[in-house]
């Protein structure tokens, strides 16, 4: 598949060329077409039908597939709107996973009324455990339960989410495009977050979002130097979205943020982290 890689790469310097070099395809096709029939090529197909449908299938699926991977980015978008983490300058409770707290959060974010304070009643012990595996809804808890229940499952938020690092997304070449903003933030109480801000890059085929030690890497190989990290399909090629990063990924050694195409090993972004 990466072959099929370095022919779009060879092609991606002639898309500015698209339409010129559209019109002559058509018209060489059109007179090869012409010169078939005045041969009499089209009646040598019909009494040896069996063999081109036989060899023709194959070399019209690829053709298929490789037309879709190669024009599908021309007219589909997907966007993506996530919302920054509430849980991110949250101390997580032992027990506890950041995104538990995030779904607390977020339900306690839905609840529409005045904060009332209110003791806790002695006797109340409400673990997380207890509350996400039970499936009880937080916002519909009301105020003063939704509170003991916050109050009771973890600790108040403490310190401040510090921005690690932070680079812009830049075109990979005429066809490949994408501008946006990747930023690395860390928690109070550990552990990494990417985020991708007004994000707009060229949509293609598995495009995976990939942490590089390579400050601008350009081909598959040096995207994947050793200390990479792949975070995942990216959400959608257009929005804001958030990335957990792994804990074994060692933050200072990563140089760049990648939207990378992995079955054609095509770079189709970059953002140099630290510019």
């Amino acid at each position: 598949m990466a072959t099929f890689g370095d022919i779009e790469r060879a092609f991606a310097d002639l898309y500015e060329y698209r339409f010129i070099i559209g019109a002559v395809f058509i018209i060489a096709f059109a007179a090869a077409l012409y010169v078939a029939y005045r041969l009499g090529w089209h009646l040598f197909i019909m009494r040896h039908k069996a063999p081109f449908i036989i060899g023709g299938t194959p070399v019209a699926i690829v053709a298929l597939f490789l037309a879709w991977s190669l024009a599908s980015p021309l007219f589909t978008n997907v966007t993506v709107e996530e919302e920054f983490p509430f849980a991110l300058n949250a101390t997580v409770p032992e027990g506890m996973e950041r995104t538990d707290v995030e779904m607390v959060m977020a339900g306690m974010a839905m609840v529409d009324a005045p904060v009332m304070e209110e003791a806790m009643p002695s006797g109340l012990s409400i673990t997380a455990g207890t509350m996400l595996g039970s499936g009880m809804d937080v916002a519909s808890m009301g105020v003063d339960g939704g509170a003991a229940v916050m109050e009771g499952m973890m600790a108040a938020a403490t310190g401040e989410v510090t921005q690690v690092t932070t680079g812009a997304f830049k075109d990979a070449d005429a066809f490949h495009q994408g501008s946006g903003q990747a930023i690395i933030f860390t928690a109070p109480g550990g552990g990494h977050l990417l985020r991708l801000e007004n994000l707009d890059v060229t949509n293609g085929p598995a495009l995976h979002v990939i942490l590089s030690p390579h400050a601008d890497p350009t081909r598959g190989n040096e995207v994947k130097l050793p200390g990479y990290a792949d975070l995942g399909p990216l959400k959608g090629n257009r929005g804001n979205q958030n990335y957990t990063i792994p804990a074994d990924v060692d933050i200072s050694a990563i140089k760049s943020v990648v939207i990378y195409c992995k079955p054609f090993s095509v770079v189709f972004s970059v953002a140099t982290l630290g510019t």
